[in-house]
């Protein structure tokens, strides 16, 4: 099929308007980086405290602990995504840098791979290319599929799948890193000769972006998705050594300080919290609308978001995703800004907009018409 029809900017905004959106500030990106990361600190580390003085409080503290930080791990993810569209630092090595080490590596996703993968999503919204439809397309859905998708979140089901299967293609990865080192002990010339002919013929000319899906792989189809090259298993084991080294620094901060506690509620957090808010967030962006039309203000839903659901389900300005899709040139921190331009002038009426998260809960959950 052919791309989704793009945004023409200089026909809604002024020359003014549009410079101001689309400025990058130098700044403002790593704070949210620092934002991010402090914020974790502070609800997982206030919580470990409150374990100190008294064991009710840090009960009754952990699991709001185990929400707020789930949230901030999707606005890490979030700040991935804004260097993978070049928006966190007009420096493009230090938006990769910041981007793939302080959001991407955090929950384990490939900042290069997830640009492919995420611009094709882009450029095919809701089509049969794009790569995240599995995501949108089963909904709506019934209350009862919905509760168990919610209890497979909350239980770490979709956690040890998603990882169990990234682990996977990770060792699969190693064992290719491993091999022309192997092959170069061995005296065996034919079969050194038959891995580097195997290798060298294994790609093709796409991009693999298999290590770029971890993200969006809530669906059952995307956690069983096989690396398509020999480049993309090594992606992924490098991804994985990343994922693993930044735990191990969390780990170590975590018993410096505080003790064990503050890293069980990141660790609990990203299998629990942090998979259902990721769901949410996917469910609010496109399901159930009239997204790869040929209107390009119906590629996808404005959620309006209240002061708790920015702190635990929209980080960040995630919820402004028209706008997003609208215009990829907008920083996340401008997201508001034009969604508050495009209803003073009059693009309201056009554009698919949900007053809160609840709304859109109910609408995806109704069963689909006869």
């Amino acid at each position: 099929m052919p791309a989704v029809k793009a945004a023409k900017p200089n026909e809604i905004f002024t020359r003014e308007e549009w410079v101001a959106l689309t400025h990058v500030s130098p700044l403002r990106g790593l704070w949210l980086a620092f934002h991010g990361w402090l914020l974790v600190a502070i609800f997982a580390g206030g919580t470990a405290w409150l374990w100190q003085w008294h064991w009710l409080a840090g009960l009754i503290a952990t699991p709001f602990a185990i929400l707020l930080v789930g949230g901030r791990q999707l606005g890490l993810s979030i700040l991935m995504h804004e260097a993978a569209h070049g928006l966190l630092h007009p420096d493009r090595k230090i938006n990769n840098f910041v981007g793939e080490w302080f959001g991407g590596a955090a929950t384990g996703s490939d900042l290069q791979a997830y640009r492919a993968y995420h611009l094709t999503h882009h450029r095919f919204t809701q089509q049969e290319e794009d790569p995240d439809l599995s995501l949108s397309a089963p909904f709506p859905t019934t209350r009862a599929s919905m509760k168990r998708k919610i209890i497979r979140d909350l239980t770490g089901q979709t956690f040890f799948k998603q990882r169990s299967s990234q682990f996977a293609k990770a060792w699969v990865g190693v064992k290719h890193m491993l091999t022309p080192f192997v092959l170069s002990l061995s005296k065996d010339r034919d079969a050194r000769r038959s891995y580097f002919d195997k290798l060298s013929t294994n790609g093709n000319s796409k991009r693999d972006t298999s290590a770029g899906r971890t993200l969006n792989n809530s669906s059952r189809a995307g956690i069983g998705a096989e690396p398509a090259t020999v480049d993309g298993a090594i992606i992924t084991a490098k991804t994985v050594g990343r994922f693993l080294l930044v735990h191990l620094l969390v780990l170590i901060v975590s018993l410096a300080t505080l003790g064990i506690i503050p890293f069980l509620i990141w660790i609990v957090a990203l299998a629990t919290s942090f998979q259902l808010i990721l769901r949410i967030r996917n469910i609010a962006e496109h399901a159930c609308t009239t997204t790869g039309g040929d209107d390009p203000f119906s590629h996808a839903r404005t959620t309006y978001a209240s002061w708790w659901e920015r702190i635990s389900l929209a980080p960040y300005w995630v919820n402004y995703h028209s706008e997003h899709h609208l215009f990829m040139g907008v920083p996340c921190y401008h997201l508001a800004k034009a969604n508050a331009l495009l209803i003073e002038k009059g693009y309201g009426p056009r554009m698919t907009l949900a007053r809160n998260y609840g709304e859109v809960m109910r609408l995806v959950t109704q069963p689909a018409a006869a």
